[in-house]
């Protein structure tokens, strides 16, 4: 069996994404694991990497018990299933957990079960089996290589449900420690709670996170009540003007307390931030950093570090495409991931508050208050990436709240002293990090 890497009480994931169609085959991945964890991170997330339908989309799983060729070392004498189990052990001696896509909404249209099982997928009235589809500004999308999956309403829900049951359970028996839930709240209810309790009872540890962007705030409140560990935040997309973040992160405080969120600069879904930004390296400095100290866990996908610019696709890139560049800010990324892991305020979900000041236009001030209240951080963020900006306090301590010494513990340009009046000039893009603690 597998040696899992314990759970520190306090500390929360921080993910890297180990995309597998640039990354190669198993054994290519193992030679990534130990630069991930020199950068501090302390869990490594896989996307699917099962035999996909025709597509060849990794999120479109025809056999969950085979895997994807392309991810195969056919050179390899271990079997596909000990090549998997390699990487995992690899993983856990560096003190880091392995977590999986978990794709049960959906599997590719032309899976077997799709004729060994068609009472598990949706029908139209003709009984054709549904493709799933979503609405993008406007337009309905459908995605013809997937077919949808009955999680509720079919006449053999105890025979779907121990199938996923199975699955969860083969994967925790290999050595996986978790779960990246695909589009979790089209799933129901009813079948996480199944899950997790069964996962649970023999792994209390196993970690569920909720791939939750754009759900509702109530369907964020039923992912939590279901046994989800972690959901995703929307940090990524805030333009540090607008209502909304702040909103649903306070919303999620008072009705969701206690489930942490994951931020990220760039996911496999998004454009790379190098390419939206131009290579503007303040600008991937205060992204990540806020990304990373707005909540409680964090994500980077493969390539953040060496500054990639081509999207990744989950069917057609290939190992091929790995950029070669000039670029390495891993050193700054530990800097980052070493701070979040020193400060248990830095890994709670715990009380924001947006604090005024004169030059709002172009500043954004937050507080954070750990949930014991023993401790504060007040973040000092430069909305502009290209200009000098100022902030000034009359008095740091009413700004922070608190009567107790202030340290300045920011990963970069890191001030010496914290006078009484704080006035500063910052960088552009500088992201500055306050502290206190009673």
């Amino acid at each position: 069996m597998t040696i899992r890497p314990e759970r520190l009480s306090d500390e929360k994931l921080r993910i890297y994404n180990l995309f597998p169609r640039i990354a190669g085959n198993m054994t290519e991945w193992l030679s990534h694991i130990p630069r991930i964890a020199e950068m501090n991170f302390n869990a490594v997330y896989v996307n699917p990497f099962h035999y996909p339908g025709f597509s060849g989309s990794l999120y479109s799983p025809s056999d969950y018990y085979s895997f994807n060729g392309d991810f195969i070392d056919h050179k390899s004498k271990l079997s596909p299933l000990e090549q998997l189990k390699t990487v995992i052990e690899k993983a856990h001696q560096y003190k880091m957990k392995f977590i999986m896509d978990l794709v049960i909404n959906h599997t590719a249209i032309d899976s077997p079960l799709t004729k060994e099982h068609p009472e598990w997928y949706v029908k139209d009235a003709n009984g054709k089996i549904l493709n799933p589809f979503a609405f993008h500004d406007g337009q309905k999308v459908v995605w013809g290589d997937l077919a949808e999956i009955d999680n509720e309403k079919s006449n053999d829900v105890k025979g779907l449900y121990d199938f996923w049951r199975r699955l969860v359970m083969f994967y925790l028996d290999l050595g996986v420690d978790g779960f990246r839930c695909d589009a979790a709240y089209k799933v129901t209810s009813k079948l996480w709670k199944f899950l997790t309790k069964h996962a649970r009872a023999k792994y209390p540890n196993s970690s569920f996170i909720a791939e939750s962007l754009g759900c509702t705030i109530e369907d964020a409140i039923e992912l939590a009540e279901s046994g989800f560990d972690y959901t995703f935040n929307s940090s990524k997309y805030w333009n540090y003007n607008e209502p909304w973040l702040i909103k649903q992160y306070n919303d999620s405080f008072e009705k969701v307390r206690g489930v942490p969120s994951i931020g990220f600069p760039e996911s496999h879904d998004t454009p790379r931030l190098f390419a939206e930004t131009n290579n503007n390296i303040n600008a991937i400095y205060q992204r990540y950093q806020f990304t990373s100290f707005f909540a409680s866990g964090l994500m980077i996908t493969m390539g953040f570090e060496y500054g990639f610019k081509n999207e990744l696709n989950v069917v057609t890139t290939r190992p091929a495409d790995w950029e070669q560049t000039n670029i390495d800010i891993s050193d700054f990324i530990k800097k980052v991931n070493d701070t979040k892991s020193k400060y248990k305020i830095l890994n709670e979900e715990c009380k924001l508050e947006i604090i005024d000041q004169s030059n709002w236009m172009n500043v954004f001030c937050f507080r954070k208050i750990s949930f014991d209240g023993a401790s504060r951080i007040l973040c000092i963020v430069n909305k502009d990436v290209n200009n000098h900006q100022h902030v000034r306090f009359d008095n740091i301590n009413h700004a922070i709240g608190a009567d107790s010494k202030i340290t300045d513990i920011s990963p970069l340009y890191t001030l010496d002293g914290v006078d009484s009046v704080f006035d500063y000039n910052l960088r552009p893009g500088q992201f500055i990090m306050l502290y206190t603690e009673k």
